[in-house]
C-alpha cells in the first residue's frame, strides 16, 4: 500500500478550501493509505486531527523560512509504513484511478518513479465527498476546462522507498527546479521513470501566487529560485515528464521512444551554446582591431542642431 505525504500553505481562505479537498480525497483512496502532513503551518494540526492523518510539525527551513524538501522527503522516507510512497503537492484531488496505476507500474519495476500531467480546474468550494458521484463530478469538469498542463508540470512523484533517501540537495518548496531535478536524479539513481499520463488524471485545483510578494514571477524568478537551480546542478539536471523511459497505458507498459529525440535536442542545443558561443566570442576578438579601425574612418554624422527656450 502507499504512504502519501505533502507540506501545506496556511490552512486560510482559498488555499484552506482547495487543501482540505485535496488531502480528503487522499483519505478515501483506500482504508490502509498513511498520509503524513509536514509543517506547522495555520491549521495544519487541526486538519489532521480532523481527517487522522500523521502531523510532523518540525521541517528544517532555510534563513527566509521556505521548507526544505530534503528534509521532509528523507523523514518521510525513514517514517513511512509502506514500501511505496508518493509526494504531492496539497492542491491536487486523486481519485480511484491512481492506486491501480501505481499497482501496475510497481509491478512493472523496481525501483521505479512515476509521474504524470495534471489537469487545472477551478475549485472554490469544498467537494462534496458524501456525494457518491464527486470523484466523476470532478473529472467531468476537468474535460470540461480541456487545460492538461504541458510536461513540465510536476505534482506528483511515486516512488520507491529509499531511492531518494540521502540524494537530494538543499532544494526549498514553492520556487521552481526540485521537481524537474527529481526526474534527472531518479534516472540518474539507476530507477525506472513511467509516465503514466495516459491512466491517471491527477486534478490541479487552480489558485493564485498571492504567498509571494512578486506573485508567479518572483516563485520563478527570485533569489531562491536561481539558488535551486544552482543547487539543482544546472540547466543540465532539468528533466520533464516527457523524459520518463517508460509509458503507463491501459494496457500496459511500453517505451517512450520520443524521449531519444528529446534528449537529441537537448545535446543539439548544449553543443551549440559550448561550440558556437565562444566561436562567436573568439570572432568578435580577432576582428576587433578591424571593426574600430573601419569605425575611425568612417565619415562623421553631422551634428543636429537643436535650440533651447531661453
Amino acid at each position: 500500500m502507499l504512504t502519501l505525504f505533502t507540506t501545506a500553505k496556511p490552512f486560510l481562505g482559498h488555499s484552506a478550501v482547495i487543501q482540505r479537498n485535496a488531502l480528503q480525497s487522499w483519505t478515501l483512496l483506500h482504508p490502509d493509505i498513511e498520509i503524513i502532513l509536514f509543517g506547522d503551518d495555520e491549521g495544519a494540526a487541526e486538519i489532521c486531527a480532523e481527517l487522522g492523518l500523521r502531523h510532523e510539525p518540525c521541517v528544517l527551513r532555510n534563513p527566509a523560512g521556505l521548507k526544505r524538501i530534503d528534509d521532509y522527503f528523507d523523514r518521510a522516507q525513514r517514517l513511512a509504513r509502506h514500501p511505496i510512497l508518493c509526494y504531492a503537492n496539497c492542491d491536487i484531488l486523486f481519485t480511484a484511478d491512481f492506486l491501480p496505476a501505481i499497482r501496475r507500474a510497481a509491478l512493472a519495476c523496481h525501483p521505479f518513479l512515476m509521474v504524470g500531467r495534471r489537469w487545472d480546474v477551478d475549485v472554490t468550494a469544498p467537494v462534496d465527498f458524501a456525494n457518491p458521484s464527486w470523484s466523476a463530478e470532478i473529472r467531468r469538469l476537468a474535460a470540461l476546462a480541456n487545460n492538461r498542463r504541458e510536461s513540465c508540470w510536476i505534482d506528483y512523484f511515486v516512488f520507491t522507498r529509499g531511492l531518494f533517501l540521502g540524494n537530494i540537495p538543499p532544494l526549498v518548496v514553492g520556487r521552481i527546479a526540485w521537481d524537474n531535478f527529481l526526474i534527472w536524479r531518479a534516472a540518474h539513481l539507476g530507477a525506472t521513470v513511467i509516465d503514466a499520463s495516459r491512466c491517471v488524471v491527477p486534478i490541479h485545483q487552480n489558485h493564485d501566487y498571492s504567498y509571494h510578494p512578486r506573485g508567479k514571477r518572483g516563485v520563478w524568478e527570485d533569489l531562491y529560485a536561481q539558488e535551486n537551480l544552482r543547487n539543482a546542478g544546472g540547466a543540465q539536471h532539468m528533466r520533464t515528464i516527457a523524459d520518463a523511459s517508460l509509458l503507463l497505458t491501459p494496457v500496459g507498459v511500453r517505451p517512450n521512444f520520443a524521449r531519444y529525440w528529446r534528449a537529441a535536442l537537448r545535446t543539439i542545443r548544449s553543443w551549440r551554446y559550448s561550440l558556437w558561443h565562444p566561436l562567436w566570442f573568439a570572432f568578435l576578438g580577432l576582428t576587433r582591431p578591424l571593426r574600430h579601425a573601419l569605425r575611425a574612418h568612417a565619415p562623421a554624422k553631422p551634428r543636429e542642431h537643436t535650440s533651447h527656450p531661453v
